[in-house]
């Protein structure tokens, strides 16, 4: 088991505390335990597509390819970048 060396502030309203005070007396927790929990397994579902980008080989290069590949030209994309907007005049 890792030993606990880090620390992590945080202000919250009393309503709050309340709230998670009354969750880890639920689940026979501390509240450091209950909150430190909760956002673990929270940060593990907002993780997964930004940790890992697994492909067979065959769509890895495809994915190399599309990379590699010049860009498309996309003439409503460079008309837009092209003209001026509105903040774009001179004064």
């Amino acid at each position: 088991m890792a030993v606990r060396s880090e620390k992590l502030d945080l202000r919250l309203t009393a309503e709050a505390k309340r709230t998670l005070s009354a969750a880890a007396k639920a689940t026979r927790r501390s509240v450091s335990e209950f909150v430190l929990e909760s956002a673990l397994a929270r940060a593990e579902e907002a993780l997964p597509d930004r940790r890992f980008f697994g492909l067979d080989a065959e769509h890895w290069d495809a994915f190399l390819q599309a990379l590699d590949a010049p860009p498309r030209d996309l003439p409503r994309l460079r008309r837009l970048l092209e003209t001026p907007g509105t903040f774009d005049t001179e004064r």
